[in-house]
């Protein structure tokens, strides 16, 4: 499961690949029905949804990518399944040994299985979105000077100020607010209750999810104390955020205005959920961060750098382009272009961390008398 389509609407698995962006691929498909002598021939497949090799029936499409899912494969009820070359003869060599003919009943084979996939599952996301009708509901609040592209749909009690662009085809969902000034380019996609602040440029085919917040001020205060000690005195932000093409921002990620100049997200910069960008950050174009990490603002981030969940990225740094950091791991200083860096200790039984724990706070002391010895010992020698 999902089954996506009616049956009626489902297409020959011929015509679902004719029909999905596959440039770039290299793939072809492979009859395990027998023929036209089988009962049931390869052109009668018909693919309605997508699923997991666990859980897809006879209509759908499956996918195997991961090794260690290869014994599924013997055992799906899928009537497809994309895999790789190298796994696709696995799979035809354990039929061959056992004399068995189920599993799939046929195969599609790609040297990227995974990618092929994605842009199946695109295919089928286009296709339910056709019937959709464009349109503004009532209840939406829409500045008169507003300029809205044509085929632009607008949802429930959404709020579009003065000055605001919409590129034509996009998709603004219930309850969102677009500040004064903000422009989004065509067939970007902003689901329940996105927030942007005024002043902020979503570029095309953007896909922004619920709860993000875009354009807040960042966490900017002088310290004043001629007042009161240890006050703080805002300092205002008049920058704004600017956010390039094919970019998809998480559910209640929160990317903050710049000081001055703008904050910066490239083209086809992916961000999970609950992402915190602080003021003045630059990302670079195709970088992709996963959830719960932070990033410290005036911080620049290169492009095509992979981050793992729950990193924390300092202020006034650059990270070189196609860098991969760990999940965790903690970053205070630049880091050069293509290394791959961990900055947290592995899970371990508790007592041993305590061990472990107990022994870092020794290290400097260790070092010392490391360094002593060796001085000795090199003393020694010379006698």
């Amino acid at each position: 499961m999902p089954i996506l389509l009616a049956p009626a609407d489902a297409p020959a698995l011929a015509e679902l690949l004719e029909a999905t962006d596959t440039s770039g691929l290299t793939w072809h498909l492979e009859d395990l029905t027998g023929g036209a002598a089988a009962s049931t021939p390869l052109a009668d497949l018909r693919v309605a949804g997508i699923g997991t090799l666990g859980a897809a029936g006879p209509t759908e499409l499956a996918f195997l990518s991961n090794p260690r899912y290869q014994s599924q494969l013997d055992s799906t009820h899928a009537g497809a399944v994309i895999l790789s070359p190298a796994m696709a003869d696995a799979h035809k060599a354990s039929l061959a040994a056992s004399g068995r003919s189920d599993g799939p009943r046929a195969l599609v084979v790609c040297t990227e299985p995974y990618l092929l996939y994605a842009r199946v599952g695109q295919w089928f996301a286009r296709r339910s979105r056709a019937n959709d009708v464009a349109g503004i509901h009532a209840s939406a609040v829409i500045s008169p000077d507003a300029v809205i592209g044509d085929g632009v749909t607008i949802g429930p009690l959404a709020v579009i100020e003065a000055g605001v662009r919409i590129g034509q085809g996009a998709r603004i969902g219930a309850g969102c607010i677009i500040g004064r000034d903000c422009s989004i380019g065509e067939d970007s996609l902003l689901h329940p209750r996105v927030t942007l602040y005024e002043r902020i440029t979503v570029g095309a085919r953007a896909l922004i999810h619920s709860g993000a917040v875009i354009g807040a001020d960042g966490f900017g205060f002088a310290p004043d104390s001629h007042s009161v000690k240890g006050a703080y005195s805002k300092i205002e932000h008049f920058g704004g955020v600017l956010i390039g093409d094919d970019v998809e921002i998480g559910a209640n990620t929160t990317i903050d205005r710049g000081v001055l100049d703008d904050t910066v997200i490239g083209n086809g910069v992916k961000l999970d959920d609950q992402i915190m960008v602080a003021h003045n950050v630059r990302i670079g174009d195709h970088t992709a961060i996963a959830a719960c990490t932070g990033i410290a603002g005036s911080t620049t981030i290169g492009q095509r750098v992979a981050i793992g969940g729950a990193a924390m990225i300092g202020g006034h740094i650059d990270i070189g382009d196609d860098v991969f950091l760990t999940a965790s791991t903690v970053v205070f200083s630049n880091l050069a272009a293509g290394g791959r860096y961990t900055g947290i200790m592995p899970a371990v039984e508790h007592s041993e961390w305590e061990r472990n724990a107990v022994a870092m706070r020794h290290l400097g002391r260790m070092q010392r008398r490391l360094k002593a010895l060796e001085k000795l010992s090199a003393q020694a020698a010379d006698k």
